[in-house]
């Protein structure tokens, strides 16, 4: 099979697969194609991409082909990610956040099963706002990546470790513990980083807190 038509479909594959990438011999089972072949094809389009300036890159580690962003756009990341209109978690992402909290060190694969749906998408946002990290990765096939919270996370939910975390049972009320926390900002006129000094706030009624762990 030409070479040209398989890179978009191996692209395809590869955004699919996410943080956890992909190995040339999965790749090649899925395509049809040899190894051999898909490793060329893959050095074709890290090449070309490259030559392109694109805004993302193809890398390897350890064995597993992944797609990445460009490390000099980080700033422009890292604004998208502390725009004010994405502050606000939505429940997917609470969810999938508080997984991570109470089962950390915890692959991507286990995240889903226990929610029962996809969870790619919330893990990105959540990487993107530096409220998880990638802590290493797992033994088994393919070496899938795995999860923890960070100290952000911590300073985000006004904790000072793990242990003050809330009983599991109440985690799914996090969305709306989230929503009374963004309302009561604005009420104060105060922006989150402020809020946790100011007299209003040490005399509000504030719902139970959440943590996380430290390595996003």
């Amino acid at each position: 099979m030409d070479g040209n038509r398989m890179k978009p479909v191996i692209e395809g594959l590869l955004f699919a697969a996410g943080d956890e990438g992909l190995k040339v011999g999965e790749i090649a089972d899925v395509t049809g194609l040899t190894k051999r072949t898909v490793k060329t094809i893959l050095a074709e389009m890290a090449r070309e991409w490259k030559e392109s300036n694109r805004g993302i890159r193809i890398v390897e580690v350890a064995h597993v082909y992944q797609l990445t962003t460009l490390p000099e756009h980080r700033e422009y990341f890292e604004k998208l990610a502390e725009s004010p209109n994405r502050s606000y978690l939505s429940r997917a992402a609470l969810e999938t956040l508080a997984i991570i909290a109470y089962r950390q060190p915890i692959i991507r694969a286990d995240v889903e099963e226990i929610r029962g749906v996809k969870c790619e998408k919330a893990i990105y946002y959540l990487k993107r706002k530096g409220l998880i990290r990638e802590t290493g990765r797992a033994e088994g096939v393919g070496r899938p990546i795995l999860y923890g919270t960070t100290r952000e996370f911590l300073d985000y939910f006004g904790l000072s470790n793990l242990e003050e975390l809330p009983p599991a049972d109440s985690i799914f009320d996090w969305a709306e513990w989230e929503k009374e926390r963004e309302e009561l900002y604005q009420r104060l006129g105060v922006e989150p980083a402020e809020a946790s000094g100011t007299e209003e706030m040490a005399n509000a009624e504030e719902p139970p807190a959440v943590s996380q762990t430290e390595s996003s």
